[in-house]
């Protein structure tokens, strides 16, 4: 028996040229950037806008003093109880909140749950710890303005896909770390989650192809230190020793996903240690199936299972 590509998203990657369609012909950061944004940008215009769900803006002083963005979605007529803070994915070096307008405001949509969307700074320019930090200090923003804002402050979760999925792990540890808010749920999509990731098992060769893109974040994002035996658990949730106390975590990533091993060790590794975790392993598809094939059977289930989720906070 080989692994093979759900019929349904193969069908889709067919239509855009194959896997190779997403590799980027350069190397430098700038390069990628170019290549990728556009294509996160279509990806999140491609299905309608939510016109029940709206938008305002609001800034959070990070400790050395630079205002971070944060756009707050809310859906009309709703009550807020539960709420999330989202990291957007970009392998810590591309990505802005514009480009996840659309996903996260149909996760409003579909939950009615308020999700505040963070304009974290990116490597190369701002590396770890700064990212982390301006999550940390989102969540902290959300904590402190929930009464006035009809939040629940016991009801607040994280949430992130790809590198903002490693952002809501790293931010929930530093929670812990530090005492800070109670996290509810952290709801981790496909996360990035360990700078040690080497060559992938040789199943995934023929539709692993964002592995030049790991290799530029964690690089951009830790420097020197990538891959070292210095490098806290903050930055590379992997790295963690004692999942102790961390907040009771959903999980998912694609069978022909990079990150399939490092998530499926982080859903046992958090489970050994008493989290209640949910952990769903998608076979056929790879990094992303969702924003690739979002009409596909296998997308819809895992959107359904995130709502639920959400709603259950």
């Amino acid at each position: 028996m080989t692994l093979n590509l759900d019929p349904e998203v193969a069908e889709v990657l067919a239509q855009m040229g194959g896997t190779e369609a997403f590799q980027p012909s350069r190397d430098d950061v700038e390069g990628r950037r170019a290549f990728w944004e556009p294509i996160l940008a279509a990806s999140g215009a491609a299905q309608p806008f939510p016109e029940e769900v709206q938008t305002r803006d609001s800034y959070v002083t990070a400790d050395d003093g630079t205002q971070i963005q944060m756009r707050w979605y809310t859906k009309k007529g709703i009550t807020p109880g539960p709420a999330v803070v989202y990291f957007h994915g970009g392998g810590y070096f591309f990505g802005h909140i514009d480009h996840f307008d659309g996903p996260v405001a149909r996760y409003v949509s579909a939950s009615g749950v308020p999700m505040l969307s963070v304009e974290y700074r990116r490597a190369p320019e701002y590396p770890f710890p700064t990212p982390v930090e301006d999550g940390y200090a989102a969540l902290n923003w959300l904590h402190d303005h929930a009464v006035e804002l009809g939040v629940d402050p016991g009801r607040i979760g994280v949430m992130g896909d790809s590198a903002g999925g490693g952002m809501a792990a790293a931010v929930s540890i530093l929670a812990r770390e530090r005492g800070g808010p109670q996290i509810a749920r952290q709801i981790l999509i496909m996360p990035m989650l360990d700078d040690r990731t080497s060559a992938p098992d040789p199943h995934l060769a023929p539709f692993v192809n964002n592995s030049g893109d790991l290799v530029a974040g964690w690089k951009t994002y830790l420097g020197d230190a990538v891959g070292g035996s210095n490098v806290p658990a903050a930055a590379a949730p992997a790295r963690l020793e004692d999942a102790t106390d961390l907040p009771a975590a959903y999980i998912e990533v694609g069978q022909l996903d990079l990150f399939r091993d490092e998530d499926t060790a982080y859903a046992t590794k958090l489970s050994r240690a008493g989290v209640p975790v949910e952990f769903h392993l998608h076979p056929g598809v790879p990094h992303e199936f969702d924003s690739i094939a979002f009409g596909a059977d296998v997308a819809r289930r895992a959107i359904a299972d995130r709502v639920r989720v959400l709603k259950s906070i």
